[in-house]
């Protein structure tokens, strides 16, 4: 039987990288996402979408049961959503930016895993794949609201493995690295203001992080969703794995 997968954020990026590549692995699909006009061209693929806020605890109770009634069951959860927030000292990080942040990263991922978690149950091989960043392995300077959600990620994550295994659904995170797009463009674009050195001096120095002298490929990421929900990977839970071009820790 095909894997039934829902990917929030699953209409541009990562998400959208990730629900591809289950798609060409057969599975069917569900996205759900903020910009419609990413959900309109993302349902000609063959994705079945549905517009929500992941700020906003309603949609998202709206959203999932949705999702499992349109793949009738749901095998894979991948919790792909999340913002960036500002870059900004912690001392003058707007509170009401810390709130946007957190709700989506860390509220809006615990929603929907929550209301998923039943369907889960009913899988025979439930699994589910949450996103965290290599800001939730070593806190970023600037980046506070950011960091301290995807470090909430992993603590999430070895939660759900422990609970969960007993009904054989297994939990992972992944930790991407610095991933080519216009987000981390916008992230170089930040650190770049707020400590008034030149853009391609601040990509340099991300870029000597690593030994591997690249940013990661969306598709990269998506083939190690694809492996991590696959049977290759039933003895995998509570682990959260890197791909970060050997960023130094």
């Amino acid at each position: 039987m095909p894997q039934r997968v829902l990917v929030t954020a699953g209409a541009s990026g990562i998400g959208l990288a990730i629900a591809r590549a289950f798609k060409a692995a057969a599975a069917s699909v569900f996205i759900c996402d903020i910009d419609e006009r990413a959900l309109a061209a993302a349902a000609k693929e063959g994705l079945v979408t549905a517009r929500c806020d992941m700020g906003s605890r309603a949609e998202i109770e709206r959203m999932v049961p949705a999702a499992v009634k349109a793949l009738e069951g749901l095998d894979v959860l991948v919790n792909n959503a999340g913002i960036a927030g500002p870059t900004a000292p912690t001392d003058a990080m707007p509170p009401a930016e810390w709130d946007k942040v957190v709700a989506v990263n860390l509220t809006g991922m615990f929603d929907v895993t929550r209301l998923a978690i039943p369907a889960l149950k009913k899988s025979k091989s439930g699994a589910i794949i949450n996103l965290t960043s290599i800001a939730g392995r070593s806190g970023m300077p600037n980046r506070s609201p950011y960091s301290a959600t995807k470090w909430g990620v992993i603590g999430l994550t070895k939660v759900l493995a422990a609970e969960l295994g007993q009904f054989g659904i297994r939990a992972n995170a992944i930790a991407p690295g610095a991933v080519e797009g216009e987000r981390l463009e916008r992230v170089f674009a930040g650190r770049a203001q707020v400590s008034g050195r030149p853009l391609e001096a601040v990509r340099a120095e991300a870029m000597e992080r690593q030994s591997i002298k690249a940013l990661v490929d969306p598709a990269d990421i998506a083939a190690l969703a694809v492996y991590l929900a696959s049977d290759a990977a039933k003895a995998i839970s509570g682990q959260v794995v890197p791909i970060d071009n050997d960023r130094r820790q």
